[in-house]
């Protein structure tokens, strides 16, 4: 039987959590006030506080570290209707068992009793003093309220306490390199740098080059000695974007970087210390890609110490208020919306999730010269597209082609009408096939039925000169 403390100002949450640790055996004793609790007259006793956030006086947050020193080394769970990323944070790194967010389930917060009291006889957590302060608001931010992003929020704030590797996967736009410099920076590790590579963005032919550094005269070209990513890292973090797209001989020389914290330029044969954490992110199926002998399977369980999955915009859309409320605060000119505009916006299923969002927020504000968004300045989406049967489609584009052949059958010009038609299309089935493809070159080229290398060849020749680069999703 163990002794429980609950800390609350709402007599209805302590009554049921107090009938919830008798139906689990134990004795628990209730307070309204962290300073009430600390005046417990047997504190040694105690075996577990259950604290919420907001409370009189001193809050949750602040009080975890008193309730340690008042109560010796014991687990403490945080409870909270108000939860968002900077509290949990705040929560974890104070030296919180757990993170729970009313309402909550009761067979979970069962469970979280259980294992804390486990906990209480074999570990001692370590409370964390000075915080990090607020970032500047202007600063990109993970965004939601809702029980899926609450969970991510969690998970963050646990993978903040340890520099083991972790591994993020989700669909495009739904805030994988974001969530790594948020886990960055609330990190043991945010004063040294954050480095970020996107993988499938790398000259296959010089990858390795890239991440490893090379030595003056390595190949042609190499006229100095280079750092490698993994070197200009160290102290660091390192974030690998698109993680699948590591050709399988780097993959090697990854792992052992992992297992030995040093890495070896191209055309040395010294090793270099150098330790870093790894965050690793991807949006296909790792495991699919082991069976396929495209991915090495013990490379995967290092990367994979930690995962946190990032829930598409589809299943959070309770957040969609939010997020439009965000991204207007944020922009130039200011604008307000209608409601008609939020229910168009919360009936799309945003299949390029926040990112989709995003972009679809810049174009209204941008159309809406009034500072007023209304539905129609929000721009089609492929929801709204009516369905062309795939027959119709190629009846069209056959008949297409026949017209321009027709045209241009007598243009001395064109001595070559077979390969200017190739020439024509090329690209814009690349650049389609590269879309659809969420960038994945691996992906893209597969389906195509060409190598890798070919498409991104033609991806280089096809793609326009000059690109706006958006910032960070939310």
């Amino acid at each position: 039987m163990a002794k429980i403390l609950i800390v609350d100002d709402e007599e209805s949450i302590c009554w049921g959590l107090s009938q919830l640790c008798s139906q689990l055996g134990h004795d628990s004793f209730s307070a309204s006030s962290a300073e009430q609790a600390m005046e417990f007259k047997d504190p040694l006793s105690i075996d577990l506080v259950i604290s919420d956030v907001r409370l009189p006086g001193i809050d949750g947050i602040g009080a975890i570290g008193q309730y340690k020193k008042v109560f010796g080394p014991i687990p403490v769970i945080t409870i909270t209707a108000f939860g968002d990323l900077k509290t949990a944070i705040d929560a974890i790194q104070r030296g919180a068992f757990e993170y729970i967010v009313k309402p909550f389930d009761l067979e979970r917060v069962k469970t979280i009793i259980r294992q804390a009291l486990t906990a209480r006889k074999m570990l001692e957590l370590n409370p964390q003093d000075g915080v990090e302060s607020d970032t500047d608001s202007h600063e990109p931010k993970l965004i939601g309220s809702s029980p899926v992003m609450q969970e991510v929020f969690k998970q963050i704030a646990l993978t903040t306490t340890s520099d083991a590797p972790v591994l993020i996967t989700g669909e495009s736009g739904t805030g994988k390199e974001l969530t790594a410099r948020s886990i960055h920076r609330f990190g043991s590790r945010s004063s040294k740098p954050f480095v970020a590579v996107n993988i499938a963005s790398l000259n296959p032919l010089l990858a390795e080059s890239e991440l490893f550094g090379h030595v003056k005269g390595a190949f042609t070209g190499a006229d100095s000695d280079r750092k490698g990513l993994m070197e200009q890292a160290n102290g660091g973090t390192l974030f690998l974007d698109e993680v699948a797209e590591i050709p399988l001989e780097i993959q090697v020389k990854l792992l052992r970087v992992l297992d030995l914290g040093e890495v070896t330029p191209v055309g040395s044969n010294r090793p270099i210390r150098t330790r870093f954490r790894l965050i690793s992110a991807t949006n296909q199926d790792l495991t699919t890609q082991i069976n396929h002998g495209e991915f090495r399977h013990d490379l995967f369980y290092r990367l994979r110490t930690f995962e946190i999955h990032l829930p598409p915009l589809r299943d959070r859309k309770q957040d969609l208020k939010e997020l439009v409320d965000h991204f207007l605060a944020h922009s130039t000119p200011q604008s307000s919306y209608t409601d008609e505009f939020l229910t168009e916006v919360l009936k799309r299923t945003w299949k390029g999730n926040v990112r989709e969002l995003r972009s679809a927020i810049e174009r209204a504000v941008t159309l809406a010269r009034q500072g007023v968004l209304l539905p129609e300045h929000l721009q089609d989406s492929l929801d709204h597209h009516p369905a062309v049967r795939a027959t119709d489609l190629e009846g069209k584009i056959q008949s297409l082609i026949q017209q321009w052949t027709r045209e241009n059958w007598t243009d001395d010009s064109k001595p070559n009408l077979y390969e200017s038609l190739i020439e024509m299309l090329d690209p814009a089935i690349v650049m389609q096939a590269f879309e659809l493809s969420d960038g994945q070159y691996s992906a893209a080229s597969r389906r195509l039925g060409i190598h890798r290398t070919t498409f991104k060849r033609k991806y280089d020749f096809a793609k326009p000169k000059t690109q706006t680069d958006f910032p960070d999703a939310f």
